[in-house]
């Protein structure tokens, strides 16, 4: 009677519990070993023309040392209903790993965080950038349709008690940027942060914004406005950002890979450090795509853009997807041999519908090559390509590239996978070659079969991570 009575209790207060705070609600569920955790971030609030890039501290995350399978998020109303992109547009969540100090506090939300930096250590994903870019999940306005399950027998590495320096503990960090675009006056220019709509001369750390830049994340950051239709009226609401965590507990039998993050801005150079060369990558993550002429406009209009730069160590190929932003027709990824590493191409909506809207980049197809298929060496110039239409200026946009890499493997084969906006698998036989994408010519041989499979069936591997 007494365990009966405990467990009752237990019960009303996790109810009560819940119920005064929505951001704190989880569900955890388990099949087939694959454990699944809901979470909602902080309250975000916003009205028409509102712009959120908040920081949040310490958010909820599975604990123990697991492996990451899968990272699914989105944007939510208080109903736990899905908000569509031309109502709050998603620009971007990322979830970045760190240690803190035991015994130390941290502020849960963005601003003075009231502790030496020697107390808070960011665990960085593997690279290539200097400062920026650390995170190791996160997308944008493609988040619903962006499949990047990380297959058997490999998985994202976390909470090992061996990797964190004595006297810290793991925690996550978690930035969401929204923009609410009811009765925008241009909802494209709020965006793509056109500085003009947004009435900003200073960016968030009081620095005068050159009249050069024209827009991006410098004029729309956190409690900015963005210019709405004269006499529009919209309701302040609140929202969260949903995210699912799919994981294994960890295992010696899982293979563990590493997350590099590439960015086409990347202005890279060799510095002499003592005996020793190394590369210093500032990565602007954004940059302007400007209108084609008028001479151009009856031509295609492709604003190409890429980087050439040296990868820091070798392996296989396990996952590759692009990040975008409207306008955006693709981006690929070469050896330096030419070969086709991974190609990534964009999915626009067609509809209103949450995961469908039309003009918005709803998912990015993915490559999930076979092991050792897929292989970069230790030093190897790596090229990335992004491709924009320039029929329109487009600012702010950003050519990022993921990737996921394991130790080689011993025995290659000659497939790699990629997805479509289907959501089926597109295998692209290479015992030739590939094909290289956005008119950029064939690279290594010619032959390039396209067939359609089922995807793969495992339970909860079926949406984000970075």
């Amino acid at each position: 009677m007494s365990r009966c009575l405990n467990y009752q209790l237990l019960s009303l207060a996790l109810l009560l519990l819940m119920t005064v705070d929505p951001s704190s609600q989880s569900r955890l569920t388990e099949e087939n070993g694959v454990k699944s955790a809901v979470f909602l971030s902080p309250k975000i609030v916003l009205e028409p023309g509102s712009v959120s890039n908040k920081f949040y501290y310490n958010i909820d995350f599975p604990k123990g040392h697991i492996a990451i399978k899968n990272f699914d998020a989105e944007v939510v109303d208080e109903a736990g209903n899905s908000v569509p992109l031309h109502e709050t547009y998603l620009h971007h969540w990322v979830v970045v790993r760190y240690y803190q100090r035991k015994g130390v506090e941290v502020a849960k939300y963005h601003g003075n965080l009231g502790f030496h930096q020697s107390d808070f250590i960011v665990k960085r994903n593997s690279g290539i950038c200097n400062g920026g870019l650390t995170q190791y999940f996160g997308l944008g306005s493609e988040t619903r349709k962006t499949i990047t399950y990380v297959p058997d027998p490999y998985g994202i590495e976390v909470g090992n008690p061996v990797e964190v320096p004595p006297g810290y503990e793991e925690g996550w960090l978690l930035n969401v940027h929204a923009i609410d675009t009811r009765g925008a006056e241009d909802r494209l220019g709020c965006t793509e942060c056109r500085c003009d709509l947004y009435n900003v001369t200073k960016d968030e750390y009081d620095r005068n914004i050159e009249p050069d830049y024209v827009g991006g994340l410098r004029c729309c950051y956190d409690e900015t406005r963005c210019k709405v239709k004269e006499g529009f009226q919209g309701a302040r609401r609140s929202l969260y950002l949903k995210y699912t965590v799919k994981y294994i507990d960890w295992d010696p039998s899982i293979v563990p890979v590493k997350i590099y993050i590439l960015d086409v801005t990347d202005t890279w150079k060799k510095q002499e450090k003592s005996t020793a060369t190394v590369s210093r990558h500032h990565c602007k993550i954004e940059y302007l795509v400007e209108s084609c002429s008028a001479a151009e406009a009856n031509a295609d209009c492709t604003h190409t853009k890429n980087i050439s730069v040296t990868f820091p160590s070798g392996g296989d190929i396990i996952y590759g997807v692009a990040h975008q932003h409207t306008g955006g027709t693709g981006s690929a990824l070469h050896g330096e041999d030419g070969r086709a590493i991974c190609s990534s191409l964009p999915i626009y909506g067609e509809g209103k519908e949450p995961g469908n809207e039309a003009g918005y980049i709803v998912g990015m197809s993915s490559c999930y090559p076979k092991p050792g298929s897929i292989k970069i060496s230790e030093g190897e110039t790596v090229t990335l390509i992004s491709n924009y239409s320039s029929a329109q200026r487009h600012t702010g946009v950003m050519g990022l590239f993921y990737l996921l890499v394991t130790e080689p493997s011993p025995t290659p084969n000659s497939f790699l996978h990629s997805t479509d906006g289907t959501g089926e698998i597109v295998i692209l036989h290479n015992a030739v070659g590939v094909l290289a994408v956005f008119g950029i010519a064939v690279l290594v041989g010619a032959a390039v079969i396209y067939q359609r499979r089922n995807q793969r069936e495992e339970e909860g591997y079926e949406s984000v991570l970075m």
